[in-house]
């Protein structure tokens, strides 16, 4: 076991333990956008970040890929995590403003404006769909292309890929897909998205009503 302090907590936990699974262990809250349980950690959207350290050497790390050491002492809300928190959150507002679950944590964190340039785009590069495509799904239908300011995400040549089976699974994770559904030019308000294959169970030529009255849905369930 790695003994360490957390906001002054004395804590321990198993060695390979990550900062924020100490932490949400011990029922310390750190927010995070890019990271999910079951897939790898990224450290893309720099939320998770907490002050490690003490005095003039302490700093700031991504808790989702931060391992443990023995002795670490480690401040999840201080000032200065605080402060850095709200910038990352104004950034991804002017990336994406349109995103309900951006919005909702620029509302968590008293976040009442962003000061930086409007760029509207649809895509904050967190790799939660690329890592859930890969790792869940086992295709790798999806993936990162180029850097710096050229870096986007897609499939290759913008052709959907023979191994991409329709699952939806990039979408259901995506933070930043609900910007396609709250658009306000009439062309783009309905983008179906989030519409994927119909459930097994609800055809018309075989029922009269929906059957999906369960949860999970049998039949969803052992198609």
């Amino acid at each position: 076991m790695v003994k360490l302090k957390i906001n002054g907590l004395p804590v321990s936990v198993e060695k390979g333990t990550t900062i924020l699974e100490a932490a949400r262990f011990y029922g310390l809250p750190i927010p995070t956008l890019c990271h999910k349980e079951g897939l790898s950690p990224y450290g893309a959207c720099r939320l998770c970040v907490v002050e490690i350290g003490e005095g003039p050497g302490a700093r700031l790390v991504s808790s989702c890929t931060y391992p443990v050491e023995e002795g670490l002492i480690v401040r999840t809300a201080s000032e200065r995590v605080l402060s850095a928190r709200r910038i990352i959150i104004e950034l991804l507002l002017a990336t994406c403003a349109q995103s309900k679950t951006i919005q909702d944590i620029a509302s968590q964190h008293n976040v009442r404006r962003q000061r930086f340039r409007q760029e509207h785009e649809d895509c904050i590069l967190c790799g939660l769909c690329v890592r859930i495509c890969k790792e869940q799904m086992m295709a790798g239908a999806i993936g990162f292309r180029g850097r710096g300011e050229e870096r986007s995400l897609g499939a290759p040549f913008d052709a959907r890929s023979d191994v991409c089976r329709l699952c939806g699974a990039c979408m259901q994770v995506c933070p930043a897909c609900q910007a396609r559904c709250t658009f306000n030019e009439p062309d783009k308000a309905i983008c179906g998205g989030c519409a994927n294959l119909p459930p097994p169970c609800i055809e018309k030529d075989q029922f009269n009503d929906m059957m999906c009255y369960m949860s999970p849905c049998v039949a969803c369930e052992i198609k």
